[in-house]
């Protein structure tokens, strides 16, 4: 158990996030996970039945933007419409993980 000079006590924000376009098939939440990985952002991306892609990521308000911002393009394949974002309180996700 160490604190890296504080580093626990950064703000952390969660932020729920649906893409919409063509997101499924494409690697999309491969890619969301493999780059959450790379920033050490926690939480998970899932496909819904509706087509979209909702997405969960917890951590440092500013590294959850970037994410929320990479949404936006997301994986070379993908072909993204809209990005929508819901902020919430952080619940203690640990790990970035594909759920089915």
């Amino acid at each position: 158990m160490s604190n890296d000079s504080g580093s626990d006590d950064e703000e952390r924000t969660r932020a729920r996030v649906f893409v919409s376009g063509t997101v499924q098939g494409v690697y999309y939440r491969a890619n969301t996970r493999d780059t959450a990985r790379e920033k050490g952002i926690d939480g998970w991306v899932r496909n819904l039945s509706d087509g979209r892609v909702e997405a969960v990521f917890e951590g440092p308000d500013e590294t959850v933007g970037e994410m929320v911002e990479w949404c936006h393009t997301g994986s070379p394949a993908a072909d993204v419409d809209d990005v929508s974002v819901e902020y919430e309180d952080p619940e203690g996700e640990e790990g970035f993980r594909v759920r089915r």
